[in-house]
């Protein structure tokens, strides 16, 4: 039971962290969105900071387990078009997983108050993306399916423009399905210029 409130609390923080900023949320209000007295929230956690030390800590678990992570990469792709399947998959996760949304949000919102969001959206809009694309790429050149290139040059070349796309369908959700289509078709194009031909 008392798993389940701290899930609930953290629930409940991370949902009005992303709508009204660290500063804009407070205890009385997440609380009486739980129904809850604000004593029956610092029962789970001492402080609003541990409270978001905790969501961070959740957000990190959660993101890895289900998108992978540099230490935990997908398996490679056997040809350019399964890296374009592999890549979908990804975006489709990130894009319609309402607790990614939420996640990317707060580090949006925060990375400028806080020194561990910052570090994080630095990580996942950015650095994380290209290192497990680094190893996804020096794997395919493995496989002779990619030319030989710099793997961390070609990572930022493909993740920085995809990601951009996932920041517009945060902004603009009415636009998802054609940032959609326009990942798949740059893939696609990514897969052309850089495959081998032999294997393409």
């Amino acid at each position: 039971m008392a798993k389940e409130t701290k899930e609930r609390i953290l629930a409940a923080a991370l949902e009005l962290f992303s709508q009204n900023g660290y500063a804009g949320t407070n205890i009385r209000e997440l609380s009486a969105s739980l129904g809850l007295v604000k004593s029956g929230v610092y029962k789970h956690f001492e402080s609003k900071e541990a409270i978001w030390n905790a969501l961070l800590d959740e957000m990190v678990a959660y993101y890895g387990e289900h998108f992978g992570s540099p230490e935990h990469l997908p398996p490679v792709p056997d040809s350019t078009e399964e890296l374009t399947e592999m890549t979908m998959r990804m975006v489709d996760f990130t894009v319609r997983d309402e607790r990614v949304v939420m996640t990317r949000k707060v580090l949006t919102l925060e990375q400028f108050r806080d020194a561990r969001a910052r570090e994080l959206a630095t990580k996942h809009f950015l650095t994380g993306l290209t290192d497990m694309f680094t190893g996804i790429f020096a794997g395919m050149m493995e496989k002779g399916l990619l030319r030989r290139d710099d793997p961390s040059l070609l990572a930022l070349a493909y993740t920085a423009p995809i990601s951009a796309l996932i920041h517009l369908c945060d902004r603009e959700p009415e636009k998802t399905e054609e940032a959609m289509a326009q990942i798949r078709a740059f893939s696609r194009h990514f897969g052309k210029v850089y495959g081998e031909t032999d294997h393409a």
